[in-house]
C-alpha cells in the first residue's frame, strides 16, 4: 500500500463557521460530522477535519491548494464579491493582487480562525511529469 495523507484536523475558532468558509470559497462539499469535527472533501480524498478549540490555542498554520484555472476563476470572485482581504504574497505586502509565479496565479488571504491560506494554478517549480 502506498503511503497517502488521509486527513488532518485543523483548528478553529467555530468548526461551522471555517468549514463553511471554505467549503463555500472552493466549491467543496461538507462530508461528515462527527463528534467535534465537521470535514471537508478535497478532490484526491483527503478529508479536513475543523475543530472548534480556545482561540488562544490556535496556532496559525498554512495551507495551500492546488486548483484548476476555473477553479481559481470563481474562488477569486468569491473573495473579491465577500470583501475577503487577500495578497499577491505572504508577506501582505501586495494587497488586492494576484501573483503569476511559476506562469500560473496565486493569492493568499486568511481563513477565519486566522490559517493562512493559498490557492495557487500551477504546484511550485511548474508542472512536473
Amino acid at each position: 500500500m502506498s503511503v497517502e495523507l488521509n486527513h488532518t484536523i485543523v483548528h478553529a475558532r467555530n468548526n461551522r463557521e471555517s468549514a463553511e468558509f471554505l467549503a463555500g470559497l472552493l466549491g467543496l462539499e461538507i462530508t461528515a460530522e462527527w463528534g467535534p469535527f465537521i470535514a471537508v472533501a478535497l478532490s484526491n480524498g483527503v478529508t479536513l477535519d475543523f475543530a472548534t478549540i480556545p482561540a488562544e490555542k490556535i496556532t496559525p498554520q498554512h495551507y495551500a491548494f492546488l486548483v484548476s484555472e476555473a477553479e481559481f476563476d470563481a474562488a477569486y470572485a468569491q473573495i473579491r464579491q465577500r470583501g475577503i482581504e487577500h495578497y499577491a504574497d505572504p508577506h501582505q505586502k501586495e494587497p488586492d493582487a494576484i501573483n503569476h509565479h511559476d506562469g500560473g496565479r496565486g493569492v493568499y488571504f486568511m481563513d477565519p480562525a486566522g490559517h493562512g491560506m493559498e490557492l495557487i494554478t500551477v504546484p511550485y517549480g511548474g508542472w512536473t511529469a
